[in-house]
């Protein structure tokens, strides 16, 4: 197929353009969120293809996805066509959220595909169709060394962001043991959270080439999100082989099965869990084999890339 699909969320689509399909990728000149075009950081195959609003009109399209919004209405407009539209969301709600709406709630032109069954369940879709395709990962080609007593996090825009990554609950582990904390917008974290750099050291938008050895170096994977669908750092951390401690909240419950991690709503529990990783290398490596196995089964990339090929040959189907 041909699928219009813009460049979103760069490890989802990272996973998702491995598939067998052509993948036409907007871009422009500005780069700007409706024309970035092929990722710079990760490792895209040659069917993910740069095409220009200009060359929309004129393409060969067999379905679109969206992932905000305005790409349904700016897929019409620069394609000048009705073409089969499915939307992936890839956020929990927010707001009053037991009862928010979703931005296609009552539809009947498309498909609401969600990546987690949390999602699903707190989202109101109203009689839009919608479906779970849960994410899917590119293995990490590193593997889980734990040589280092310090703790990994993968994070973005934890200042800003706060209490919803859980950046408030940091400097209880930073006594326990030293924090890497990776991401975007990270460089500000010691001085907004009062800590030395010997405690907390941010590594401002590193590569995932050099991302995922550094972070298997550490001892063990600090996962301490309150409202997020499913962090994808978190699957790759349990497929390099990686000890995680989680907070207990969202579609984590799912994802980190009894014996694969520590999970629990008290931080208590999660420092000392920390803490007895740091201090027994032996159990940390057991646990992170365990993790390997369960993110490996439930977040392969060939079951997410033959979940979407069915999916996509349906829809297809049913244009028809």
């Amino acid at each position: 197929m041909n699928i219009l699909v813009w460049h979103v969320h760069g490890s989802w689509m990272t996973a998702f353009v491995q598939g067998r399909h052509r993948y036409l990728v907007p871009v422009n000149a500005a780069r700007d969120p409706w024309g970035l075009g092929r990722a710079r950081t990760y490792d895209w195959p040659s069917s993910a293809v740069e095409v220009t609003p200009e060359e929309l009109a004129t393409a060969d399209i067999d379905v679109v996805i969206a992932q905000r919004p305005e790409e349904i209405a700016l897929a019409r407009r620069w394609t000048g066509r009705r073409l089969p539209t499915v939307y992936v969301e890839h956020n929990t709600p927010k707001g009053d959220v037991p009862a928010t709406r979703h931005p296609v709630a009552d539809r009947d032109d498309l498909l609401l595909v969600h990546v987690t069954g949390f999602n699903q369940l707190f989202w109101d879709a109203g009689g839009t169709r919608s479906t779970v395709v849960e994410h899917g990962i590119v293995p990490p080609l590193a593997s889980y060394e734990g040589d280092l007593p310090r703790l990994a996090v993968v994070t973005n825009e934890p200042v800003r962001r706060w209490r919803v990554t859980g950046t408030d609950l940091m400097p209880r582990f930073a006594d326990v043991a030293p924090l890497d904390v990776f991401g975007m917008g990270v460089a500000g974290l010691p001085a907004r959270l009062g800590l030395p750099p010997q405690r907390l050291t941010p590594h401002e938008d590193v590569p995932q080439g050099a991302l995922h050895p550094a972070v298997a170096r550490r001892r063990a994977y600090l996962h301490l999100c309150r409202w997020t669908s499913l962090g994808l750092s978190l699957i790759e951390a349990m497929a390099m082989g990686m000890p995680v401690v989680v907070l207990a909240s969202t579609e984590a419950v799912e994802a980190v099965p009894s014996g694969a991690g520590v999970l629990s709503t008290k931080v208590d529990t999660l420092v000392e869990a920390a803490r007895w990783l740091l201090d027994d290398p032996a159990a940390a490596g057991e646990l992170g084999a365990a993790a390997r196995k369960a993110a490996t089964a439930r977040y392969g990339l060939d079951r997410f890339l033959a979940d979407w090929d069915h999916l996509l040959e349906e829809e297809r189907c049913a244009s028809r």
